[in-house]
């Protein structure tokens, strides 16, 4: 989903993030890059890191609805694809406890260190984090789950990646992948993009991204008949609805609108004729942002997510 390897390797380093640069990776191996891969490394690092207290703590409801019927206990052996921050890969690592293990693989180095901190501080030593690319690292079976939050949504190619996971599970091991749905069932992404394109062009053809895209699994037929190619038998599609935060204020909701998704796409691709008008755009959306719920922690919207099984039964 993310970066290739920087080719000047070191040991892994453990201190606090640095300031959004690449960090060597736990193997030498050097992979091949890809244009998307580099997007994220080249553009997205910094800004998701600007905004993680919006992209990990603003799905604690949604975890919440997901986590507890994840099919891991303890003593399994599990591998977190595309594990961002190593938010998710923490949790599993506890869920398995001190006989089980648990790898989280991201292309995005910088993001990886957080996950190394938080797992020190939680005394953990059952989890590993590994910079490498999905579509890529050649993964032994030896794993009885796979799991990806938000990730395959990106893959450069769906099916070899999904197919990639599958030879990671043991036989009889299962793979759960959580999407997003449609545009119009995830107001949090699509009403700031379509209140942005108010006021800018859709972004060309030649726009540089980070991948298909956030909704680009969201067809369940189309993603059956993937997960089919890719080997998998004992198909499932589960909905999950859930509150996600999308800023502490409004004006944290409008940079983070800004800056990342569907809406900071196309202010990013307009240029200077996006700054040209942003005292406009951040009008409307202040407008159309401060009309959502308000809880405790901040503003939050509707979301509605594919939580997607599969089992390697080769």
């Amino acid at each position: 989903m993310r970066k290739a390897m920087n080719h000047e390797q070191s040991a892994v380093q453990q201190q606090s993030p640095s300031k959004y640069g690449r960090v060597a990776r736990e193997t030498n191996a050097i992979e091949p890059s890809s244009e998307y891969v580099d997007f994220w490394n080249d553009v997205l690092v910094p800004k998701f890191i600007t905004y993680k207290h919006i992209l990990v703590d603003g799905l604690t409801h949604h975890s919440a609805a997901i986590f507890p019927s994840l099919p891991v206990k303890q003593g399994d052996k599990v591998l977190d694809i595309g594990c961002g921050f190593g938010d998710t890969a923490v949790r599993l690592a506890e869920r398995v406890g001190p006989t089980g293990e648990v790898t989280g693989v991201d292309c995005c180095g910088p993001f990886l260190e957080f996950g190394r901190m938080e797992a020190a501080e939680r005394g953990l030593e059952n989890v590993s984090f590994m910079e490498g690319d999905a579509l890529h690292e050649r993964f032994e079976p030896n794993y009885d789950f796979v799991f990806s939050r938000f990730g395959t949504m990106f893959f450069e190619n769906p099916v070899a990646g999904l197919k990639n996971m599958r030879r990671a599970l043991k036989p009889g091991g299962k793979m759960i992948q959580i999407v997003w749905r449609r545009s119009e069932d995830n107001p949090w992404l699509s009403m700031a993009k379509n209140e942005v394109l108010r006021f800018l062009p859709p972004p060309g053809e030649g726009a540089r991204t980070c991948g298909p895209g956030p909704f680009s699994m969201s067809n369940q037929e189309m993603v059956t008949k993937m997960m089919e190619v890719a080997g998998y038998s004992k198909i499932t599609f589960d909905r999950v609805d859930a509150p996600v935060l999308i800023g502490k204020t409004v004006a944290d909701a409008i940079n983070f609108q800004l800056t990342l998704g569907p809406a900071g796409e196309v202010f990013r691709e307009a240029g200077p004729e996006a700054e040209s008008k942003r005292s406009e755009i951040e009008a409307a959306l202040a407008v159309a942002i401060d009309a959502q719920k308000k809880e405790a922690d901040g503003i939050v919207m509707n979301s509605s997510s594919w939580v997607i099984s599969g089992t390697n039964l080769s």
